[in-house]
């Protein structure tokens, strides 16, 4: 599962993959955007220069009421041939600036007796119609032996055309200098951010890798996993994490709980199969021995007749006592009101001596305590507390029922002086069917008795030990009508 996960991370449509191309993508168009704004800033400020100073050289030209004649015959005028006489020795080689003198006819005309240059040449053919080149005030591109010019032609009073072209080739040479500079500055900083975004992205993405594990943890059984927290963790990831680890804790939770309650449910049917078919046995059994005539002494009839309304009893018992687990289990609808809980108790009290004259009964239940109880569901928690002392123990063992209101809780005691659990037996006195050393009775009557205080959202503890006897206190939240309302 891992390695598959590997390998997927390193496909083009992982996560990762595609957040570090979307960063390169938009940074290689601000590169490029930022590269042509740039050079096309640069390439406008410099054509202007050389556009200022041939238009300035042109007005200059054009103003000055000159014929050619008298531009060549003037010494005067001996800074003008610095300016129009070509330098270069190679007159193949494309000169920085080329001034050329083009009569009327298109003929390239000499100046200060130098004849006209291969270059002076190429720029009248490469410009064609002077006149056609006078029309436009800016400078305009031309190619002169394959380089690059801005020409401009101006007119002499004798209807001669000057051209004045300055090469841009210096400009181009710049300006392909700092396109492969920006380039190059461009692909070392896409790269360096490919980098780190593939760094920052592993490390901000480790949490979800980790829930990546955690799921496959799960889903191989492993319920207890959950999703560590990150040093470094974002707000978003971080309440991912903490749903996630929530969610995770009530699927544990539940599937704790439904593997609890399937188990409980088997034990209940094993152990509700194993209490019912005992009386049925025996009623079988009775049932057989009538049916052959094996019972044929009156006495015997008599015997086995009393012995199946016995077991009768006790089965109708049994599942009164598990219809009751039941409809607890269902959280069935409880009739509160308010119940005196001491009168309840000294009822017990009194029903036990009825039942058990020779069994010293303490009572401490004095005056009127009030709680919000059903009170059918009390009297069945007392008769089953009462009923338990007097199953499991001698009719000569003291027996104490009381009852308190203490820091808003009322607690009902009820405590004897028998032989006690064990600590083993104690920690499953109230699972159903369970009955400490294979004694008397179903095993639901303190079962009974959980259910019922639960329903009231109250709790029951006992406290016991060999020889020290049993008492079970049921504690139950002191609320009455007027607390409530």
């Amino acid at each position: 599962m891992k390695a598959r996960w590997l390998n997927c991370e390193r496909g083009i449509h992982s996560l990762r993959a595609k957040l570090t191309l979307t960063n390169v993508a938009l940074l290689a168009l601000g590169i490029v955007a930022a590269t042509a704004v740039s050079l096309m800033g640069m390439r406008y400020y410099l054509l202007g220069q050389i556009d200022t100073e041939l238009t300035k050289t042109r007005d200059s030209l054009g103003g000055s009421q000159l014929t050619l004649r008298q531009i060549d015959s003037l010494s005067v005028l001996g800074f003008v041939h610095e300016r129009l006489a070509p330098q270069q020795t190679d007159e193949r080689a494309a000169p920085d600036t080329i001034y050329a003198a083009v009569d009327a006819d298109g003929h390239v005309a000499s100046l200060l007796g130098f004849k006209p240059t291969e270059a002076q040449h190429s720029l009248s053919r490469a410009v064609g119609d002077p006149h056609a080149l006078m029309k436009h005030t800016r400078p305009q591109d031309v190619r002169v032996h394959g380089a690059p010019y801005r020409v401009t032609a101006t007119r002499l009073p004798d209807g001669t055309y000057i051209l004045l072209a300055s090469s841009t080739d210096a400009l181009h040479r710049g300006m392909l200098k700092a396109l492969r500079l920006d380039l190059t500055i461009g692909t070392l900083l896409l790269a360096l951010l490919a980098c780190l975004t593939l760094f920052s992205v592993r490390r901000r993405m480790r949490p979800l890798e980790d829930m990546v594990e955690t799921s496959s943890a799960i889903a191989e059984g492993d319920l207890t996993r959950r999703v560590p927290s990150s040093h470094h963790p974002t707000q978003e990831v971080e309440q991912l994490r903490l749903a996630l680890n929530s969610m995770l804790h009530q699927v544990e939770s539940a599937y704790r709980t439904r593997e609890d309650s399937a188990a409980q449910l088997r034990r209940f049917v094993a152990d509700a199969s194993h209490e019912l078919r005992t009386p049925l046995s025996a009623i079988r059994g009775y049932l057989q021995l009538y049916d052959k005539g094996m019972l044929s002494d009156p006495d015997e009839r008599k015997r086995a007749w009393e012995r199946v309304l016995a077991e009768t009893d006790r089965m109708g018992r049994l599942v009164d006592e598990l219809l009751t687990l039941a409809r607890l289990d269902q959280q069935p609808e409880l009739r509160f009101r308010n119940v005196d809980i001491s009168r309840l108790v000294r009822d017990a009290a009194q029903d036990l001596r009825a039942q058990q004259p020779d069994r010293p009964v303490e009572v401490a239940a004095g005056g009127s305590v009030l709680v919000r109880a059903d009170e059918s569901g009390l009297r069945q928690v007392l008769g089953n507390l009462v009923g338990n002392v007097r199953t499991h123990t001698p009719a000569g063992v003291p027996v104490r029922l009381g009852v308190e209101r203490e820091d808003g809780v009322v607690r009902l005691c009820v405590a004897d002086d028998g032989p006690g659990l064990c600590t083993e037996d104690a920690a499953r006195v109230f699972d159903r069917f369970f009955r400490a050393g294979g004694g008397a009775g179903s095993g639901l009557g303190l079962a009974i008795v959980q259910g019922v205080v639960h329903a009231h959202g109250g709790e029951v503890a006992v406290r016991t030990a060999p020889g020290e006897g049993l008492a079970v206190t049921v504690t139950l939240p002191a609320r009455t009508a007027s607390d409530t309302s």
